[in-house]
C-alpha cells in the first residue's frame, strides 16, 4: 500500500518505519529540511531501540522515503497517516493548529480517495473538525476521516507497533474501515483485535487509557507514602494487590512521578474537555495533582537528610530521561528534582545514558555531566537514583560506598533491595518502603 506520514516525530517516525517494515510503501514528510537530509541517511532523531536497524533496512530497500515536499509526498497515497505535534497549551487544552493548518493544505492536493488519518493524540470531535476544512476545497466522496490512536510504550514502541495488543480505528465510513483493516492485519495474525468504533469513541479511547494508567500511577504513588507513615512495605503491597487478577501486576510501581510526551498531556487534555463540558472531573484532577506532589518527594528526602540548605554539597544522579530505553525528557522527574536541589545551593553531576545531551540543551552548564556513572560520583555527598536504567541495577558498590563523602542513597524508583543496602551498610531511603540506616562497615575503614 503506499502510505503518506507527515510529521516525522516520534509517533509518525516509528510508524512510518514499522509500515515500511512489513511491505508499504512509505513516504515520510516534515518541513524540517535538516531532519529529512538525516533521515534520509538513516541517523534517527530519537534514541529508541530496534528503530535505527529498521530504518536502515527499509531505506536501502527503497521501501521508506524522506521529502518536505508536501504534494510530491502525498501524490500517490492510498492513506495519509497525520503525526503532528498537538502541544498543550496553558489551559490543558491540545493545540491543534498543526494538524488543522495541513488538513487546509491537503484539500487542494488531493485528487482521488484518499484516506486521512489522526494519529496524534487529538479531542474528541477532531476528526470533524479536519472532515469540514478538508470539505472546504474538496469532495467529500474524495475522501474519508479516520481516528486511530497510537499506544506505543517509549523504549518498545517498534514491538508495540509490530505486536499490539489491539488496533483502535474509529471511522463512520465502511469504504475507510475495509482500507484500514486491510492496513492492519498483518500485524494482528496472532489473533489480537482491530476495534472498529465511531470517531468520537476511538478520540476518546485515547485519553481514557493514558488517564486510567496515571491514574493507577498516581494510586501507588500515594499508597507508597501512606506504607512510610504506617510501616508496611510498599513492594510488599503491590505484589499483595497485582495477584488479584482483577487487578492485574502492571503499572503499581511507586516512584516519583509518570513524565513524558504522553500521560501528562493527555490527563490535562482529558481534564479540559470534562471543563468544557462543564463536568468535575474530580479524579483526573486529583491524578494531576498527586502527580506534581509527587515529583517533590525525592528533593524533600534529601533535605530532611542534609538540611535545607543544600550549599556545599555535591550530589550525583543517576537517571535523567522519564524512563529507561528513551532519550525523552518531557515533563521527566528530574528535571524538577534538579531545579529543587540547585535552588537550595546544591551541585549536581549527573548522567544518563542516553538523554544528557537533551538535558544540556535545556538547563545548560549549570549542572555537571558525567562521562559514566562513577564519575558523577566524583566528590558526591550523596548518591540519587531517578531512572531505572538497566546499568544501574547491580552496580560496583563497594565502588560506590568508597566514592561517596556519606554512605547515602536516595532512590526514586525503588531499584535496589532493602536487605542488600543493609548488608552494604548504606543510609538508604526509597519510596514506600523503611529507611534502612548504616552500620558499621570494616572492610571499607567506615
Amino acid at each position: 500500500m503506499q502510505i503518506a506520514i507527515i510529521g516525522t516525530g516520534y509517533v509518525g517516525l516509528v510508524t512510518g518505519t514499522c509500515f515500511a517494515e512489513t511491505g508499504n510503501n512509505v513516504i515520510c514528510i516534515d518541513i524540517d529540511e535538516r531532519k529529512i537530509n538525516s533521515l534520509r541517511q538513516g541517523k534517527s532523531p530519537i534514541y529508541e531501540p530496534g528503530l535505527d536497524v529498521l530504518l536502515e533496512r527499509n531505506i536501502k530497500d527503497k521501501r521508506l522515503h524522506f521529502t518536505t515536499n508536501l504534494a510530491e509526498g502525498i501524490q500517490d497515497a492510498r492513506v495519509i497517516f497525520l503525526a503532528l505535534p498537538t502541544p498543550p497549551g496553558k489551559d490543558g487544552s491540545a493545540d491543534l493548529q498543526y494538524v488543522l493548518d495541513v488538513a487546509k493544505s491537503l484539500s487542494g492536493l488531493i485528487t482521488k480517495y484518499t484516506v486521512i488519518v489522526n494519529k496524534s493524540t487529538v479531542p474528541v470531535g477532531t476528526a470533524e473538525k479536519v472532515h469540514n476544512v478538508l470539505a472546504q476545497g474538496l469532495d467529500t466522496s474524495l475522501f474519508d476521516v479516520v481516528s486511530n490512536p497510537e499506544f506505543l510504550r517509549e523504549g518498545v514502541a517498534v514491538d508495540d507497533f509490530l505486536k499490539p495488543d489491539r488496533v483502535v480505528i474509529g471511522s463512520s465510513s465502511e469504504k475507510a474501515r475495509k482500507v484500514m483493516d486491510e492496513l492492519y492485519q498483518p500485524y494482528v495474525r496472532q489473533g489480537n483485535p482491530i476495534h472498529f468504533m465511531d470517531e468520537r469513541s476511538s478520540e476518546m479511547t485515547k485519553y481514557a487509557a493514558n488517564s486510567y494508567l496515571a491514574m493507577r500511577i498516581s494510586f501507588m504513588n500515594e499508597m507508597a507514602n501512606l506504607c512510610e507513615k504506617t510501616g508496611a512495605n510498599v513492594d510488599w503491597v503491590r505484589i499483595g494487590m497485582g495477584g488479584d487478577s482483577r487487578i492485574g501486576k502492571r503499572f503499581l510501581f511507586p516512584g516519583i512521578g509518570y513524565g513524558g510526551s504522553c500521560f501528562p498531556k493527555d490527563v490535562k487534555a482529558l481534564a479540559h474537555t470534562a471543563l468544557e463540558m462543564d463536568y468535575d472531573y474530580q479524579l483526573v484532577n486529583t491524578v494531576m495533582q498527586v502527580n506534581e506532589r509527587q515529583k517533590l518527594v525525592l528533593g524533600r528526602k534529601v533535605k530532611n537528610y542534609f538540611g535545607s540548605d543544600l550549599s556545599g554539597y555535591t550530589f550525583a544522579i543517576w537517571g535523567l530521561a522519564f524512563k529507561p530505553e528513551t532519550d525523552d525528557i518531557r515533563d521527566a522527574p528530574a528535571l524538577n528534582l534538579i531545579d529543587e536541589l540547585t535552588q537550595a545551593g546544591a551541585k549536581l553531576r549527573v548522567f544518563d545514558p542516553e538523554a544528557m545531551a537533551n538535558v544540556k540543551q535545556l538547563m545548560g552548564d549549570k549542572i555537571y555531566y558525567a562521562t559514566d556513572q562513577y564519575d558523577a560520583l566524583e566528590g558526591a555527598s550523596a548518591m540519587i537514583v531517578v531512572t531505572e536504567w538497566s546499568a544501574f541495577r547491580n552496580p560496583d558498590f563497594d565502588r560506590i560506598y568508597t566514592m561517596l563523602q556519606h554512605p547515602a542513597i536516595f532512590d526514586g524508583r525503588n531499584v535496589y533491595s532493602l536487605e542488600r543496602m543493609q548488608e552494604l551498610s548504606f543510609y538508604y531511603e526509597s519510596i514506600g518502603r523503611k529507611v534502612v540506616h548504616p552500620q558499621v562497615r570494616e572492610t571499607l575503614g567506615r
